[in-house]
């Protein structure tokens, strides 16, 4: 398999499963209420930040595939919308998911030379090391939502 095509299997692995962690973005925030997505666990970032934290990075990077300029900025990456309601957060998750499977169809359509040169800048490094950045920023996000997670329930379930 193509390098590109196993970076982008690799990626949509862990956003909708098969990938060897057995955990993966969909099934986790499957259950997750919208009023859980809000919760608030010691001075943890909320799981709805967190996600729209992961997603912010995907829309970035897949910005730069579709060939426009890198418009992102980490203080911006955790402006997540108030999530009010179970649309709110029906909508957050499912525009995750969508630039999920848009980034990986994406990243399979280039040729596998790209992946060494420059992400926009020298100080990003290469394409390889951005792509692969990310899918270890996204294994490293979905930990923390399963800890939170688990934590909003056993809260909720000792009161």
């Amino acid at each position: 398999m193509m390098l590109c095509k196993q970076i982008a299997k690799h990626f949509r692995e862990l956003y909708s499963g098969g990938n060897w962690t057995f955990t993966n973005v969909k099934d986790t925030l499957s259950d997750v209420s919208w009023q859980e997505s809000n919760t608030k666990v010691y001075s943890f970032n909320t799981i709805a930040a967190i996600v729209f934290h992961m997603n912010y990075f995907v829309e970035a990077a897949m910005q730069v595939l579709q060939g426009k300029a890198l418009e992102a900025h980490d203080k911006f990456s955790f402006d997540v919308h108030p999530i009010l309601s179970k649309e709110d957060w029906d909508q957050l998750v499912n525009n995750t998911l969508y630039n999920a499977e848009t980034f990986a169809s994406l990243l399979e359509q280039i040729p596998d030379s790209k992946m060494w040169e420059v992400f926009e800048e020298d100080k990003y490094g290469s394409y390889y090391r951005n792509m692969n950045g990310i899918i270890e920023h996204s294994h490293y996000h979905l930990g923390q939502i399963v800890i939170i997670k688990k934590l909003i329930r056993e809260m909720n379930h000792i009161r």
